[in-house]
């Protein structure tokens, strides 16, 4: 784990995701594989959670994630869940924020439903298997 509390293996997990969605537009804009990433685990998390769950556990990622990557802080989640404020000035600070959303999520709702969750949205990215993507 970094001094943060993220292992290595659940940020390996969101530059997986993050890549997967560059790769499926075509581009190197992570900025946008972000948002993307983030707005896909918004819809079933919203019907699981509420809009204003979802924006919480969002918002405290991304207060985490600022720790790390101070790219971070003009960062800002909207109350729709929705992010603004995203640059581009590094890749890594856009999986941190990612990797902090997933590390929240298999605390609030435990691995099982997460790594399930992870699969039903990207059946296509390989690693995605119920295997634990915390470190022992």
């Amino acid at each position: 784990m970094n001094q943060f509390g993220v292992s290595s293996n659940i940020k390996q997990l969101a530059e997986r995701l993050v890549a997967f969605e560059a790769a499926q537009n075509q581009s190197e804009d992570h900025v946008h594989a972000t948002c993307v990433v983030c707005e896909k685990l918004r819809r079933p998390l919203t019907t699981l959670a509420g809009t204003a769950g979802f924006t919480s556990v969002l918002s405290r990622a991304l207060t985490l994630a600022q720790r790390e990557a101070p790219a971070l802080r003009v960062t800002q989640v909207r109350p729709d869940g929705s992010i603004e404020g995203l640059s581009g000035d590094t890749s890594e600070a856009q999986s941190i924020l990612v990797a902090y959303l997933l590390n929240l999520l298999l605390t609030f709702i435990g691995e099982v439903l997460t790594m399930r969750l992870l699969s039903d949205i990207w059946p296509d990215v390989p690693g995605l298997e119920f295997n634990s993507p915390r470190e022992r």
